[in-house]
C-alpha cells in the first residue's frame, strides 16, 4: 500500500479503529483486575500489616514509576520499529502477571507483578492511543481520544466488578488467575493476528503537511527541527514550551486521583463497612462515569476547544474527591465517585488531544510518550504523597484532602499558563505576521 492509498479518518479506518478499541479495553481489563481485590484484601490475603498506608501504596508507586519510563520509551521505539511491534511486546511482558499474583507468598510479589503491569500498560496503552491518532483526522482528535479512553476505562471498571465476583466465587487468587490469563492471551493473539502497524499513516500525514499545509495552522513550538532529538522533545514538553509544561504538570497531578482510587479508596470503603462487591460497584461507578462521559467530552472539545474542559475538569474532579469524606453511605460515595469521574472525563482525553494539536506528526509519538511519562509518574508521586498524608495523620481521610487540594492548585496553574490549542479556534498567524505569544 502506497502513501497515496492511506486515508485518514475514523470512518475510513473503522476496522483498525475497532481493533484498537478492543485492545485498549483489554489493557483496561489488565489493570482493572488489580483495582478492587488486591488492595481490599491486602491484609487478609497478601499479608500486609493493618494501617501500613505507605506499604499499601508501594505497588502503585512501582507501577507509576515503571509505566512513566515505558511511556517515554514506547513513544521513541514506535517511531523506529513501528506501533504494532511495541504493542505485541507489551502483551508478552504481561503473561507472567496473573501467575505471580496467584502464587504470591507476600506483598513483595504483588509489587513485582505490578512492575510488569507498568511495563505492559506503558507499551500497550501508549500504542493504542498513538495508533488511533495516526489514522484519524485532526478534527476528530477529541472524539478519537474520547473513544480510546472510554474503552479503556470502561474496561478498568468492568474488570474491578468482575474480579470482585470472581474472587467471591473462586477465591481471590484463583479468580484473578483465570480472569487475567484469559485477558492477556486473548489480547496477545488479537494484536498479532488483526492489528496493523499505523506508522505509515503518520509518515503520510507528515508528507501531506509539507506538500500542502492545512488552512488552519497549528501553533507548533517555534524554532524546532523537523526531527528533534529525544532530549529536545523532552525539554519542550517539560519546561521550554509553557503550554506543554502546563499540560504535563496537569497530567501528572490528575493521576493523584487515580492513585487514590486504586490504593486507598477500596481500603477506606471496607473500613467503613462496605462489602467487597459494594466496593467493586462504587469504584466501578467512578470508572463508568469517567469512561462513558468521554464519548461526549472528547467530541465536545472538537467544537468548543480543549482549554476550558481541561481547567474545569481539574476543579470538578478535585471537588468529587473532597466530597467522598464529607458524607457517608453507598449512595453518597457513588455520587462523589461519579462527580470525580465526570471531572476526569472532561480533562483526560483533552489534555492528550491538546498535546496532539500542537506537536507535528513527525515527532508526535515522542511528544505523547513524554506527556504520558509525566502523567503516569503522577501515580508514583501521588501514591507517595497520599501514603505519607495518611501515615502521618493515621487517617485515610487526609489522603483525600491532599489529592483534592493538589487538583485545585494544578488546575489554577493550567488556567494561568495554558492556552487554547485547537488549530481551528486558535490558529497560528500567517508566516508573514510575527507571533506575539510569549
Amino acid at each position: 500500500m502506497t502513501a497515496s492509498d492511506l486515508r485518514h479518518g475514523i470512518r475510513e479506518n473503522m476496522g483498525q479503529v475497532t481493533h484498537q478499541l478492543i485492545q485498549v479495553m483489554l489493557v483496561g481489563f489488565a489493570i482493572g483486575m488489580t483495582r478492587t481485590v488486591v488492595p481490599a484484601l491486602a491484609e487478609t490475603e497478601f499479608g500486609l500489616e493493618r494501617g501500613s498506608f505507605l506499604l499499601l501504596a508501594s505497588f502503585v508507586v512501582a507501577f507509576g514509576a515503571v509505566k512513566a519510563v515505558m511511556n517515554f520509551v514506547a513513544g521513541r521505539w514506535s517511531e523506529s520499529i513501528g506501533r504494532k511491534q511495541v504493542l505485541v511486546w507489551g502483551w508478552v511482558v504481561a503473561l507472567p502477571i496473573p501467575v505471580m499474583i496467584w502464587a504470591a507468598p507476600g506483598w513483595s510479589w504483588i509489587v513485582a507483578a505490578t512492575v510488569l503491569l507498568g511495563i505492559n500498560q506503558g507499551l500497550c496503552w501508549s500504542m493504542t492511543q498513538t495508533a488511533k491518532l495516526d489514522i484519524t483526522r485532526a478534527d476528530e482528535r477529541g472524539l478519537t481520544m474520547g473513544l480510546n479512553e472510554f474503552s479503556g476505562y470502561v474496561g478498568v471498571a468492568l474488570a474491578g466488578i468482575l474480579t470482585a465476583y470472581a474472587a467471591e466465587a473462586l477465591g481471590a487468587r484463583t479468580g484473578l488467575l483465570v480472569f487475567g490469563m484469559v485477558v492477556v492471551v486473548a489480547a496477545l493473539v488479537l494484536s498479532v493476528v488483526w492489528v496493523k502497524d499505523t506508522l505509515p499513516w503518520a509518515r503520510a500525514e507528515t508528507a501531506a503537511h509539507k506538500a500542502a499545509p492545512p488552512a488552519s495552522l497549528p501553533r507548533y513550538p517555534h524554532g524546532v527541527a523537523d526531527h528533534p532529538t529525544t532530549g529536545e522533545v523532552f525539554a519542550l514538553m517539560s519546561w521550554r514550551d509553557r503550554r506543554l509544561f502546563a499540560i504535563s504538570q496537569a497530567g501528572l497531578v490528575e493521576k493523584f486521583v487515580d492513585a487514590l482510587v486504586w490504593a486507598l479508596f477500596p481500603v477506606f470503603l471496607v473500613s467503613r463497612g462496605a462489602s467487597l462487591t459494594e466496593v467493586g460497584w462504587i469504584v466501578g461507578f467512578y470508572g463508568f462515569v469517567w469512561g462513558g462521559s468521554q464519548l461526549v467530552t472528547g467530541r465536545l472539545s472538537d467544537h468548543v476547544g480543549r482549554f476550558w474542559p481541561n481547567v474545569l475538569g481539574m476543579w470538578i474532579c478535585g471537588a468529587g474527591v473532597a466530597m467522598v469524606v464529607l458524607g457517608t453511605g453507598t449512595l453518597w460515595w457513588s455520587v462523589s465517585a461519579g462527580v470525580a469521574g465526570f471531572g476526569m472525563a472532561l480533562l483526560y482525553p483533552n489534555l492528550s488531544a491538546a498535546v496532539a494539536d500542537i506537536t507535528p506528526p513527525a515527532w508526535r509519538g515522542s511528544a505523547i510518550g513524554i506527556y504520558r511519562f509525566w502523567r503516569d509518574l503522577g501515580y508514583a508521586v501521588g501514591a507517595l504523597g497520599l501514603g505519607l498524608a495518611a501515615s502521618l495523620t493515621g487517617a485515610a481521610e487526609a489522603a483525600f484532602w491532599f489529592v483534592a487540594l493538589s487538583m485545585f492548585v494544578s488546575g489554577t496553574v493550567l488556567l494561568w499558563l495554558a492556552e487554547e490549542t485547537h488549530p481551528r479556534l486558535n490558529p497560528a498567524p500567517p508566516p508573514s505576521v510575527p507571533d506575539a505569544r510569549i
